[in-house]
């Protein structure tokens, strides 16, 4: 559970568009992040996709594409068995090393930057252009910088998202996560935390007082926190006011965020 928290809460303008396929287009691609995964699916390269990670499940074609395991780190003799001609990567430290030695062996990889929604129209028009499918993914691309274009509603509630219990982390403002709350009408108690993630103190959590925790997880019950008592210093905990977001929508920003916002307006309603 914890490495698919840690794993949630951890993708260039182009060329014209056009849905020809140019000379340098990918044919084999493994994808290290649903994220990718799913934009990949999005765009009309499902069908190229011949490796992703235990965490793509999404689509659920994307299920019958061969798995080469967490991902995290990449294991490199699966990620080469599946014969890519492209690797995609999350930027991060240990996949730069990663990417470093898939390059080294003759296969091509790409970083690509997904932290908060302004990312995800860069790396879609990439992706595209990796693929010979630029005005696919321009639409696309379009479609999810609108998100970012919408003005923010008055906030009418609050909220803390508690991605681990001991010691407690928390979501700052540097995630995507915080931004999905502001479009939905919620604002972050921990706004003022520019980090993506951070560890904080019961007493800080249960002193910010927030209306609602919001947890990631696909099972539909409250968290097992809920019951500790050292956890019910927190007013909301006390109140079973919860927000359980499913990890599989909620964990990644990609084609279904804004589908996330209205989930989350939804749930912020009741």
């Amino acid at each position: 559970m914890l490495r698919r928290l840690l794993f949630a809460v951890i993708l260039i303008a182009g060329c014209r568009p056009s849905d020809r396929p140019t000379v340098t287009r990918s044919d084999r691609i493994v994808s290290l992040l649903p994220s990718f995964t799913e934009i990949l699916f999005a765009i009309g390269a499902g069908d190229r996709v011949v490796g992703r990670t235990t965490w793509c499940d999404y689509p659920p074609a994307a299920l019958d594409v061969a798995s080469v395991g967490d991902g995290i780190p990449p294991n490199i003799e699966a990620v080469a068995a599946r014969k890519p001609d492209l690797v995609v990567l999350y930027n991060s430290g240990p996949n730069v090393t990663a990417a470093q030695q898939l390059e080294r062996i003759g296969i091509r990889t790409v970083l690509l930057d997904l932290n908060r929604l302004e990312d995800l129209g860069p790396a879609t028009r990439k992706l595209g252009q990796l693929t010979g499918l630029e005005q696919r993914a321009e639409s696309l691309a379009a479609a999810m910088d609108s998100l970012t274009d919408r003005p923010l509603p008055p906030p009418t509630a609050t909220l803390a998202y508690v991605v681990w219990d001991n010691p407690p982390i928390i979501i700052g403002a540097g995630s995507y996560l915080s931004q999905l709350a502001a479009l939905a009408g919620a604002r972050n108690v921990f706004d003022d935390i520019t980090a993506p993630s951070a560890q904080v103190s019961l007493e800080t959590i249960a002193a910010r007082n927030p209306h609602w925790i919001a947890v990631l997880s696909d099972a539909e019950v409250p968290p097992g926190f809920a019951k500790r008592r050292e956890w019910r210093a927190v007013p909301a905990v006390r109140a079973g006011q919860f927000l359980i977001l499913p990890g599989s929508l909620f964990g990644r920003p990609g084609p279904r965020s804004a589908e996330a916002v209205r989930q989350l307006k939804a749930l912020l309603a009741r």
